[in-house]
């Protein structure tokens, strides 16, 4: 098969999958498969796959199908123009440091939340807790659902478990004046608004799609 032609077939079997962005996909794994870049496969449309190479790509795309995300399978996500290793568990946070040379600028921690941190340490707390109550299960994203640590996703029964233990001990270790930043959902928006009481500038902030997505708060 040729690369258009295996790209055209890939593209409507992740969007029969329901796979997000399945073109976007289909070039991802195509590009991995064959470890060149997007422009290589719009270059290209008329080379022929062999056959070890068709059965990569049926192997990645029969992953993604079934819902596992994409960096996942590669092993890479972009971020910020910055390539960096994952796995399905967690961020490879030393390794990256080295590829992209912030060992020297970049400290590592492991700790429950703040707990081991002297008062006054920080200037910015930013985190990205878990904060999707376990109602809601079933509207998370089967990526997220089947293949992300669920520790990582589901805070407790309402959402606001993590936010309400977070909270308090980031007013503890930020210095006067300091900022508290936090990814959220619009389904606790309000209730950690409401953790907030007493912390000054309290602001959400809504995603591209009006959805309530970050909110921050300074430190009298």
């Amino acid at each position: 098969m040729t690369l258009r032609e295996i790209l055209t077939s890939a593209v409507s079997r992740l969007t029969a999958a329901n796979t997000p962005s399945p073109r976007m996909n289909a070039e991802l794994l195509l590009m991995f498969t064959l470890e060149c870049d997007r422009a290589y496969l719009h270059a290209h449309p008329e080379r022929d796959l062999n056959a070890a190479e068709q059965g990569r790509y049926e192997e990645a795309l029969a992953e993604r199908a079934r819902g596992v995300p994409a960096q996942y399978i590669t092993g890479h996500q972009e971020f910020w123009g910055m390539d960096l290793i994952v796995t399905p568990a967690v961020l490879i946070t030393r390794a990256n440091a080295a590829r992209h040379q912030l060992e020297s600028r970049v400290q590592f921690h492991e700790t429950d939340l703040l707990q081991g941190f002297e008062p006054n340490a920080f200037d910015f707390v930013v985190s990205n807790p878990p904060y999707v109550g376990e109602s809601e299960e079933d509207q998370v994203q089967i990526e997220v659902r089947k293949f992300e640590p669920r520790q990582a996703v589901f805070a407790g029964a309402t959402g606001l478990e993590v936010s309400a233990l977070l909270i308090p001990q980031a007013r503890s270790v930020l210095k006067p004046g300091g900022w508290l930043v936090m990814e959220i959902s619009g389904t606790i928006a309000e209730g950690v608004r409401g953790l907030l009481a007493g912390w000054n500038d309290v602001q959400i902030t809504n995603d591209l799609q009006g959805i309530p997505r970050v909110i921050s708060a300074r430190v009298a």
